[in-house]
């Protein structure tokens, strides 16, 4: 049950992580992208600080601080950075692509170092849900600027940073528990992001901000930072890197329907397929087949 749970955290989690996408486009013609992570992560981390302060006896401990800093550092400050950089050489669609390879890299990795056994239902399942995500984007993948390459590469670095955190942080996250070692690791990425718009003058839009700006601020730290990522660690906790991973192909499907919710931005046969398609490989990924019973034939009992 425990697995279970830990799938629809994922998939809970990235299903939000898209629709903070709307947002942060949102946001982005009032404010450059690094101010947009510092005030995501920045936020995220003084609303999960107080959780995390109630669950004092499962802090870290100071031997494990360094390691979470750095899996932090790795998430929430170089991931957002690539992330980004990548948006500016690609379109939004072969970037959603791009990302999706996620689960596949995490596989990949976690077999490589021997924490995943790579098993052929979940290398299936993996490569429908990609398909899956290309079916959905279609139309946005025909078109293409002359240096797409140079975002999709951006692109996949940012995804294998996302694959090391998912398979590196699962230790620490066992020693802890999932909102504090969450607070801590974002709270590092938030001070390099939150230092680095400081220098850049990235604040200085701010002063312009209404409600509208505010609000969207505040949906990307409350749900976009702390619930996504509290979610995130939750199914670290009860499942395998992949079956975690994988869920993020649910990202640019969950984007697509706020678009067309809120956007009036219409609904194609490519990406309602796209979607079937996506959650039939997590369903391959994530579950075992039956296995029938073994039954001898009957004995009859010994005649006296």
């Amino acid at each position: 049950m425990g697995e279970i749970w830990g799938v629809l955290a994922a998939v809970l989690s990235s299903a939000i992580g898209g629709t903070s996408i709307g947002a942060t486009r949102f946001l982005v013609g009032a404010i450059d992208p690094l101010a947009i992570g510092a005030f995501r992560f920045g936020i995220g981390v003084l609303l999960l600080l107080p959780l995390a302060l109630l669950h004092r006896g499962s802090w870290p401990p100071r031997r494990d601080w360094p390691g979470v800093a750095g899996l932090g550092l790795l998430f929430f400050a170089a991931f957002p950075i690539l992330f980004n950089a990548s948006l500016i050489f690609t379109t939004a669609a072969r970037g959603a692509l791009a990302l999706s390879t996620l689960p596949l890299l995490t596989m990949l990795v976690g077999a490589a170092l021997g924490i995943e056994p790579l098993t052929a239902r979940k290398t299936v399942g993996v490569l429908v849900t990609i398909l899956g995500v290309a079916m959905a984007l279609l139309s946005g993948l025909a078109t293409a600027p002359p240096d797409a390459w140079r975002g999709d590469l951006l692109m996949v670095a940012a995804a294998l940073c996302m694959a090391l955190y998912s398979i590196w942080s699962k230790p620490f996250i066992r020693r802890s528990g999932p909102i504090p070692f969450t607070t801590l690791a974002m709270a590092a990425g938030a001070v390099v992001l939150i230092t680095a718009s400081l220098l850049r003058g990235s604040f200085a839009p701010v002063a312009e901000f209404g409600a509208p700006q505010w609000f969207g601020a505040t949906y990307l730290g409350a749900f976009g930072a702390a619930l996504t990522f509290y979610l995130w660690a939750f199914a670290l906790e009860r499942t395998t890197p992949t079956r975690v991973a994988i869920s993020v192909t649910v990202n640019p499907i969950a984007a697509s329907l706020v678009g067309a919710a809120l956007l009036g931005e219409p609904l194609s046969w490519n990406l309602m397929a796209g979607i079937v398609t996506v959650f039939a490989g997590i369903w391959i990924a994530t579950t075992q087949p039956q296995r029938a019973h073994a039954t001898g034939p009957a004995v009859a009992p010994d005649a006296h």
